[in-house]
């Protein structure tokens, strides 16, 4: 009998011994990856960035790529899309995934493309498709089965010609700071010259005479309309035409003939500053 219970035991041992071993997770089961320190537990997340997405030739079939944590350990599993809502104009597609990506034990810090796969309760037609509640893509105009991602000015924006939208579409075209003031557009429809500033200063009330708070900057860009929206093709802060016909002598002088030169104060120049006697010493 001592016999028999000394086996027991000894299974009982190894049963334990074999179980301490199966403390490191792979992605897919359990709810936590093993490290020296401790259990790293695996919580819902979202991709970082969405890149592209593309419908199946049934139009509903909907495959979503996105930017998702990457490393030498499993970081991510059950990767998937969900639609949310959807009405006449938008389908909302929502995409998520489980990761230890939030303890950087996890070694999850690089990133890797990932797709996932959902089926649309109807085809897509012409509404927009929104991921994530701030990536838009459209079917309109695009390469099937790619769909179009839709820009900051959404998926239609505003042809190129003498509207406020289409000024926005130029400022964006030169990379203007945020909150900048347009100060003068002259526009034929083809030819564009924009004129814009941006405070400098804190931020204050628009009725301040602060002269801290009223300090700008300011720009002169010249474009021509394509296709694509409005095309940069001369920067300058003189007057008249000179500066653009120089580099492009089709621009009408009309736009251009009474332009001032920018005031010094919104486009200052920087001279490299001259050596100092003590710099100059120096070198002797």
């Amino acid at each position: 009998m001592r016999s028999n219970r000394s086996v027991v035991a000894a299974l009982c041992a190894l049963a334990v011994l074999l179980l301490a071993g199966c403390g490191t997770e792979v992605a897919g089961r359990g709810s936590a990856t093993a490290t020296a320190t401790g259990p790293i537990p695996w919580t819902l997340a979202q991709p970082s960035r969405v890149t592209a997405a593309r419908l199946a030739g049934d139009h509903r079939t909907l495959s979503v790529d996105a930017d998702v944590p990457h490393g030498k350990n499993p970081c991510v599993r059950d990767f998937r899309a969900k639609v949310t809502d959807s009405d006449a104009r938008t389908v909302w597609v929502q995409l998520t995934f489980d990761s230890p990506d939030a303890d950087r034990r996890s070694g999850c810090t690089e990133e890797t493309r990932a797709t996932a796969r959902v089926r649309l309760p109807q085809a897509l037609g012409d509404r927009h498709l929104s991921v994530d509640n701030d990536t838009v893509f459209t079917a309109e105009g695009a390469t099937l089965p790619a769909l179009r991602l839709c820009g900051q000015l959404g998926c239609d924006p505003p042809a190129t010609g003498c509207s406020p939208g289409s000024y926005d579409q130029a400022l964006m075209a030169v990379g203007a700071p945020e909150h900048t003031y347009r100060d003068a557009e002259h526009c034929d429809g083809t030819w564009l010259v924009l004129d814009f500033s941006w405070r400098t200063g804190p931020a204050c009330g628009d009725d301040t005479k602060d002269s801290a708070c009223t300090s700008r900057l300011g720009d002169r860009f010249f474009f021509r309309a394509t296709k694509a929206g409005w095309k940069t093709i001369a920067r300058s802060s003189a007057g008249g035409c000179t500066d653009v016909l120089t580099v492009e002598p089709a621009f009408p002088t009309a736009l251009c003939a009474s332009l001032a030169p920018l005031d010094p104060s919104l486009h200052p120049s920087h001279p490299p500053a001259s050596a100092s006697p003590t710099a100059t010493a120096t070198t002797r």
